[in-house]
């Protein structure tokens, strides 16, 4: 029997009693201890007192909100991996979410399967970190029967692998790439959250003369005012509460090779000073030493925001903005990419079936129109997760509209519905359970999942409309194995 002190240990935070019982028989009969919490005024007290190894915890409280106790929950214990779970009428909350530090987020209704997937990811994400925002190295152990849309692949020092798109802007980024990396310029990469600025910066490195020293990425939204000299600079023991030995700085790390700074625009007033001061003078102080270090280091940094405007509210520095913008390159969003989303749908299904042991060969005509179609505001993040998850809920070789989420299938119904004709939907008829029990059972779970959505998630609403009692809608949803939390009574 698996001791329980070598158990992974798991926050589930939810104002549904019976959501979090749910979800704590799955996760121990995973081997993981768990401890549920119904608020946020609860959940601090928890994480106070604990050690979490993943912290998972609903959008909506009833004292509070996800992005807030995120942030409570970085200043009491940093390092903890928090999941957030939203409904994908949510996902731009989900995508600021991450911005600020969540490890993850995943969409209601839950899945067991994905939601236990993301935790062990968390876990171990100091052992194979997760770059999530953007296309990861190519499996070769699964590949598509059918001739698929493929990208160019990158391979270049240290394993490291990049697939391209195909498109006109894919091609403009990668000869912006190829420019600039052989020198020692400042790099400015700007895009919306998860469009792949890390992997453009990884890319910068991998091509220049510093490849062979370290590339050292530090996430500024995840820094707390406090930590944050202290993670870029390092510390001696003693200098403030809690230094209770001394630190080194990611900027001695990085020392011969490049720092990456994401969402730069996160970082205080106070530490860009300090940051200006480093670059131009290639030295470093620890908090607390009255000796520099000196330090050869190259800056990458990424925003999604306008540095400029910010510039101009004075939230940013204009020296320090002139002194990084000494070059500039902009990663368009995934729904600008055109072609290129196929690509990169195909490799994120080569990836989950690498990752879920399966074999799904392709995704069929409708669901590629709805991806077309859809606005993609998490971009390959976003991708990357509802693809995993289709895979994971996929039944046979192909990925199909039913196992995507609900807003992606019915953002643009209508314009996706114009592309087929009736021989598409004798197709889907033909496809159509064959026995009249399993067209129920699929008829009843699609009808409560649907109202489930339409009320966001309030079960009692959801009753009622269906016209059964609470107790019977939830030993429907048990059934079907749909979770979701309770994000307004």
């Amino acid at each position: 029997m698996t001791d329980t002190k070598m158990r992974p240990s798991v926050l589930i935070i939810d104002d549904d009693p019976t959501f979090c019982l749910m979800l704590k028989s799955f996760l121990s009969k995973k081997d993981f201890t768990t401890e549920t919490a119904f608020s946020g005024t609860e959940a601090l007290t928890q994480v106070r007192n604990n050690n979490f190894d993943v912290v998972l915890s609903d959008f909506r409280l009833p004292d509070t909100d996800g992005l807030e106790l995120l942030e409570n929950i970085r200043e009491i214990k940093p390092g903890t991996p928090v999941i957030i779970m939203t409904s994908y009428a949510d996902i731009r909350i989900a995508v600021k979410a991450m911005k600020i530090g969540a490890y993850e987020y995943v969409t209601k209704p839950v899945n067991p399967d994905e939601i236990l997937l993301t935790i062990k990811n968390a876990l171990n994400r100091d052992k194979d970190k997760m770059v999530v925002s953007a296309p990861q190295p190519v499996s070769q152990n699964n590949t598509n029967k059918n001739e698929q849309p493929s990208g160019k692949k990158s391979t270049l020092k240290n394993g490291f692998e990049y697939v391209e798109g195909n498109s006109d802007t894919a091609n403009r980024i990668m000869q912006y790439i190829d420019v600039v990396a052989p020198t020692n310029l400042s790099v400015i990469i700007n895009g919306e959250s998860g469009t792949g600025k890390e992997y453009v910066a990884k890319m910068i490195h991998q091509k220049s003369n510093r490849s062979h020293k370290p590339f050292v990425s530090i996430d500024c939204g995840a820094l707390s005012r406090e930590l944050a000299a202290s993670e870029l600079f390092g510390h001696i023991k003693g200098s403030f509460t809690g230094a209770i030995a001394d630190k080194t700085g990611q900027f001695v790390y990085a020392d011969g090779g490049t720092l990456f700074l994401d969402e730069i625009g996160n970082l205080s007033y106070e530490i860009q000073v300090q940051l200006l001061r480093a670059i131009q003078e290639r030295r470093i102080r620890k908090i607390g030493s009255n000796q520099d270090v000196e330090v050869d280091v190259r800056i990458i940094v990424a925003t999604n925001e306008d540095l400029q405007e910010a510039v101009k509210k004075g939230n940013f520095r204009e020296d320090l903005y002139h002194r990084l913008n000494e070059f500039t390159v902009i990663v368009p969003s995934l729904r600008d990419r055109g072609s290129d989303i196929d690509i990169f749908a195909q490799h994120f299904l080569q990836l989950a079936n690498t990752e879920l042991n399966k074999d799904v060969e392709d995704f069929d005509d409708e669901v590629k129109a709805i991806f077309r179609k859809y606005s993609w505001p998490g971009n390959l993040r976003e991708m990357r997760n509802v693809v995993r998850r289709a895979v994971l809920l996929a039944s046979g070789g192909l990925v199909k509209k039913e196992t995507l989420p609900h807003e992606i299938i019915f953002e643009k119904q209508d314009d996706v519905q114009s592309n087929y004709n009736n021989n598409t939907q004798q197709k889907q008829f033909t496809e159509a359970p064959s026995d009249l029990k399993s067209l129920a059972e699929k008829t009843e779970r699609e009808l409560i999942l649907s109202t489930l959505i339409k009320v966001n998630y309030n079960k009692s609403k959801a009753a009622t409309l269906l016209k059964i009692d609470r107790k019977t809608l939830y030993n429907k949803m048990k059934l079907y194995k749909i979770l979701t939390g309770n994000e307004e009574e």
